[in-house]
């Protein structure tokens, strides 16, 4: 039988963004399972308060806050300072907030392209800005930012969603050459479409830009991966998990992908 002592994670402080649902939601709970208190955050205060009593009854400590992410002060006060007043500090980062939005680049919507970047690429910024420097006054530290498989390669109609990506992904890999010395890792992770809330929105676009049924239209994202499936939230979960665990001690500047061999680079 596991004891607390015996989790690889028990102890450890982790802030999971993005946490109300989808891949945020599994990561938050698998942590959670390895031993870590985790704070989670995102907009919607409900959604997270459940996940909290979830954790809770794992026998961990948890604590929700609603912020927005792409507000640096809300940022700074509502998140950074209330979990590093009660925990003073943090061992896990977990950068999952983001969204996706498509167009065509001839008449690209101005607006999208800045949302797109202050989302994926600018909140993981102030979140990583606000933590660090508990990470590199304790000499220790994780974090991991759940990118996209579209911060390795382009395609149709992503202009501004594989911008921010391929930014985000350029981010990390800056400050894990910085923080090396510091004994903080930093890496991505770059799932394919994943079966969560936000796939279920891209669907519903392409099948009303395009005509064709939902299902069809589920039908041919899945048809992208090799394997001919959607990625599962707790796969992407469970490889964001390993990269916090001692035997991944080595790895650093990373972009690990869960797409079902779609991009093989």
């Amino acid at each position: 039988m596991t004891t607390p002592q015996s989790l690889p994670l028990a102890g450890k402080r982790a802030v999971v963004t993005g946490a109300s649902r989808g891949i945020g939601r599994s990561i938050a709970l698998a942590l959670a399972n390895a031993g870590a208190d985790v704070a989670v955050t995102a907009r919607t205060k409900a959604e997270l308060d459940e996940l909290a009593d979830e954790i809770a009854r794992m026998g961990r400590q948890a604590i929700a806050i609603a912020c927005d992410v792409t507000n640096q002060r809300q940022v700074q006060t509502d998140l950074a300072s209330r979990v590093l007043g009660a925990w003073r500090g943090i061992d896990i980062l977990v950068n999952n907030a983001g969204a996706s939005g498509s167009a065509k680049f001839l008449g690209h919507d101005d607006e999208l392209w800045h949302r797109m970047l202050d989302i994926n690429l600018t909140s993981v910024y102030y979140v990583t800005k606000a933590f660090v420097p508990a990470m590199v006054a304790q000499r220790s530290g994780r974090i991991i930012t759940i990118a996209s498989i579209a911060a390795r390669t382009g395609a149709t109609y992503i202009a501004a969603y594989a911008a921010s990506k391929h930014g985000v992904l350029g981010l990390m890999r800056a400050l894990a050459v910085e923080l090396n010395p510091s004994n903080i890792t930093v890496n991505c992770v770059c799932p394919g479409y994943v079966d969560t809330p936000m796939t279920d929105r891209s669907i519903a676009n392409v099948a009303a830009k395009t005509g064709m049924g939902e299902q069809q239209a589920r039908e041919a994202l899945e048809k992208m991966s090799p394997q001919g499936r959607l990625v599962q939230p707790e796969e992407v979960a469970r490889i964001a998990v390993f990269l916090t665990d001692p035997a991944s001690a080595s790895i650093t500047g990373q972009a690990i992908n869960v797409d079902g061999g779609s991009v093989m680079s």
